[in-house]
């Protein structure tokens, strides 16, 4: 099938021309502020707007001038959109957006039951699905709308998850969200194309961040102790550099960008889009995927 590969940062002429405005979500910490850091190092002359609760650590290095803060409550869609008008105010145009921010599953909601305050079965805390989907599609939106300004369109990457092509058995509401993600960008990436706009997703398997600590058992351990004692175990870990690398790797790339899902685990690097349009009729089997495309010619799919 092929082998896992590795991007050269020295390669990135794009980014490392300077003048990219990058928008990213969830900037200030974990992958995001990795991201940041990336893009910084590339060229000091890129413009990096942080959408987030919390301000970047004073330890990110970068020509103020060239920085935009925005605090948002990534679910809410007025404050999303302030902080994409307030990036294009500034800097004129909006090249790239990072669409980063989440959470992991904070407790079990399916097999342990709670009452409302009528002593009725309680419904689902939708908190995880609000974060990782609909604000990640809110993003997506906002970031299209920006982008269909520029003559020659952007690039948009989403993050996703292994968890968004094998679920996790104790993340169900993660694993549903990050699956949302990866049909997200597939059924948008053609007509984004059209746009000269990339969409593309990176999936990370375990990576060293402070999103491992969520929940009221983890969060007494450190995202490194977490990420010790799994590797002790023999788990694969990624270090929060690498799915920068990625995310950088497919702004660079602009339109070839458009359709790929980057898979990243133990530090390589994997396109699970191509693998798996590969092996359609292994999965599909080959009268299915015959039937498939005879019927792409539908008025259903006109659009495409």
């Amino acid at each position: 099938m092929g082998q896992t590969f590795k991007p050269d940062s020295s390669t990135f002429s794009s980014l490392k021309a300077g003048n990219k405005t990058v928008v990213i979500t969830g900037g200030s910490s974990g992958i995001g502020l990795a991201t940041a850091t990336l893009l910084s190092d590339l060229s000091p002359k890129n413009n990096i707007v942080f959408l987030d609760l919390r301000q970047p650590p004073s330890t990110f290095k970068h020509d103020p001038s060239r920085v935009l803060f925005h605090s948002c409550d990534i679910t809410s869609w007025p404050e999303q959109r302030a902080g994409f008008e307030a990036a294009h105010a500034k800097f004129g145009r909006i090249d790239a957006v990072f669409v980063n921010a989440g959470i992991a599953e904070y407790r079990d909601q399916f097999f342990t039951d709670e009452l409302d305050s009528e002593g009725k079965l309680k419904e689902l805390d939708r908190k995880v699905l609000n974060i990782d989907m609909d604000a990640a599609a809110n993003t997506t939106k906002l970031a299209i709308h920006f982008l269909k300004k520029n003559k020659e369109g952007g690039q948009i990457v989403i993050t996703s998850s292994l968890a968004g092509y094998l679920a996790t058995a104790d993340q169900p509401l993660y694993s549903a969200a990050k699956h949302g993600v990866v049909g997200l960008m597939r059924a948008l990436k053609r007509d984004c194309a059209k746009l000269n706009i990339a969409l593309s997703v990176v999936a990370p398997a375990i990576t060293t961040t402070p999103i491992l600590s969520t929940g009221e058992e983890k969060s007494k351990k450190s995202p490194e102790q977490h990420t010790k004692e799994m590797a002790a175990q023999g788990i694969p870990i990624n270090k929060p550099e690498s799915i920068a690398l990625a995310v950088c790797y497919l702004f660079n790339a602009g339109i070839k960008a458009n359709g790929a899902g980057i898979f990243i685990q133990s530090d390589r690097f994997w396109d699970m889009e191509r693998g798996l349009a590969k092996t359609r009729e292994q999965w599909m089997s080959k009268e299915m995927l015959d039937l498939f495309r005879g019927g792409r010619n539908a008025s259903v799919f006109a659009r495409l």
